[in-house]
């Protein structure tokens, strides 16, 4: 949608609901010259924070949509996924002991969705969850939807023929890819997510060699871009860890 056909939709709901730009100034806590700047399509010069407050005071949601002219950027964006993918099935390459599946899908009792990969490790009994992301969005889903997988996870181990039982042990990985952005919203719900995810990358190293107890990790993966996937190996024990809070 283009900037003037934003504009004059936000001035005919204002209209609708019979709002003068003041009174919509005021709702959106923003000046009446915001409000008169956004009507006529001027959104170059307003900033994206009071865009959405002027279309929240009107109960419009704005989504943003990026178009790209050099390409599909669905594919750019999957093409980041697989290289961290391919990066940390590296790693589990190296250590025989454990059995990992890549993009596991599942459908449980409604319950839909996929496992980024899956890790076995028959002598501890121990499941395994990773979930990677190259980019971080919403924190809440995010720890929503892990935690379903981990809950999940023996049924799904179970329909792949693995012996496994209702009691197995399941621990869960987030694995981040490296990245200031990513570093920025973690660190916003830091709190949060280490009391789900206390481990760090420096302890999951030790950890895999001997999983004797379930745990929780977050890490974040170095070099996890397409065009580094052909260089060497990622090992664990570069993973770095989520920084702790300052006192």
């Amino acid at each position: 949608m283009d900037d003037l056909r934003f504009g004059a939709i936000i001035r005919a709901i204002r209209i609708r609901k019979r709002l003068r730009q003041k009174d919509l100034a005021r709702l959106a806590d923003v000046s009446p010259a915001t409000v008169s700047r956004v009507e006529r399509g001027h959104l170059d010069i307003v900033n994206l924070a009071n865009i959405r407050a002027v279309a929240k005071a009107l109960d419009v949601r704005v989504d943003l949509m990026p178009l790209w002219r050099a390409g599909d950027l669905d594919r750019l964006l999957n093409s980041r996924h697989s290289a961290l993918h391919e990066q940390v099935a590296r790693s589990f390459a190296k250590r025989p002991e454990w059995l990992a599946e890549p993009e596991v899908s599942f459908a449980i009792y409604g319950e839909r969705g996929v496992i980024d990969i899956l890790a076995w490790h028959s002598v501890r009994q121990m499941l395994l969850v990773i979930e990677l992301k190259t980019d971080i969005a919403d924190v809440n889903e995010l720890v929503g939807t892990l935690d379903r997988k981990r809950r999940l996870a023996w049924r799904v181990a179970r329909d792949r023929g693995w012996e496994v039982g209702e009691g197995t042990s399941v621990s869960a990985w987030l694995i981040v890819a490296e990245g200031h952005t990513n570093r920025r919203r973690i660190q916003a719900h830091q709190t949060m997510l280490r009391a789900v995810l206390p481990l760090d990358g420096r302890s999951m190293a030790g950890w895999l060699r001997d999983p004797s107890r379930p745990v929780g990790c977050l890490s974040f993966w170095p070099n996890s871009h397409p065009e580094n996937v052909s260089g060497g190996r990622a090992p664990v024990r570069r993973v770095s860890a989520v920084p702790p809070p300052r006192t």
